[in-house]
């Protein structure tokens, strides 16, 4: 964790790559690879975060893309990679499934970016629910997310204008916003991924950035200590509303935002499977459970 110098903040910024949403007191830049497991891991924290004290900031997700990453190199470093993945997925908990690589190895990297910023052009919500399903596929499902008809159905899966997503994948608009974020992980020195970069208002001051995984409670002190006060936590909605939000989530996600043990978690959810409202989705580590669109009665 380190105070952050080069770049400037982003509140004081004309740079033409930073885009605001809604102004809220704290911006953070979330630099993420789609195919990283770690970023994957990541994702119980942010959406405790996400919940907790989201009415405190918004967070811009920028895409890393190394040549390294972008271009994989002799299948050799398949099998490096599989236990790479295997090893995560049994450190953090989210399942990720390392044979992909030995089974269905990803041939592109690089359309997978420029699909994930022809997502985003359709709105920055697009973007965020595109990255999420383009992970379900690639971690759960061992799908080669560089393959197009694949990114075709992630795209018809998150209710994308699905004609205006393949013109943008082919347009200059999604190359230049890739190029845009990788511009920026320069300008901001970010040499690992995940990395999160802090920004407060206050555009004399310094951002804070962290590489990494951290406890929960270290991404809280540096909210408090870029706001200068202590927010306070909203509570989490029920169950049956997280689930028919996010609609696919992991038991281990479940366990981070409410603060429960797995056995907690199976337990409820297997309330909640009784009543018909989810159903168990088995994976390689643990257990992710899917929301079920129930028709409206008319």
């Amino acid at each position: 964790m380190n105070k952050q110098g080069p770049f400037q903040n982003p509140f004081g910024s004309s740079h033409h790559c930073f885009q605001s949403g809604e102004k809220k007191p704290i911006e953070i830049y979330m630099f993420v690879d789609p195919l990283n497991p770690e970023c994957w891991a990541l994702e119980p924290i942010t959406k405790k975060l996400q919940i907790e004290y989201g009415r405190y900031f918004s967070i811009k997700h920028v895409l890393s893309g190394r040549l390294n990453t972008l271009n994989l190199g002799k299948k050799s470093n398949y099998q490096t990679k599989a236990d790479l993945w295997e090893k995560t997925a049994s450190r953090f908990g989210m399942s990720c499934d390392g044979n992909l690589w030995l089974e269905n190895p990803i041939s592109s990297p690089y359309l997978t970016s420029i699909a994930i910023k022809a997502a985003e052009l359709q709105g920055r919500k697009f973007g965020i629910r595109f990255l999420r399903k383009i992970q379900e596929v690639l971690f759960l499902e061992k799908q080669n997310v560089s393959n197009f008809d694949v990114l075709i159905e992630c795209a018809k899966s998150i209710q994308l204008d699905v004609e205006e997503f393949v013109n943008d994948i082919h347009s200059d608009m999604a190359s230049k916003a890739f190029q845009c974020d990788l511009k920026i992980m320069n300008e901001m020195e970010v040499h690992e991924i995940p990395t999160l970069v802090f920004f407060n208002e206050n555009i004399e001051e310094e951002g804070i950035k962290i590489t990494g995984h951290y406890s929960y409670e270290i991404y809280v002190q540096i909210l408090e200590e870029m706001l200068q006060y202590k927010p306070v936590p909203a509570a989490p909605p029920s169950l049956e509303s997280f689930l028919n939000y996010f609609k696919l989530v992991a038991d281990k996600e479940i366990a981070v935002v409410y603060d429960m043990t797995l056995s907690e978690v199976n337990r409820e959810m297997k309330k909640l499977q009784l009543k018909q409202v989810v159903e168990q989705v088995p994976a390689k580590y643990g257990v992710f459970w899917r929301a079920i669109d129930v028709p409206e009665c008319k």
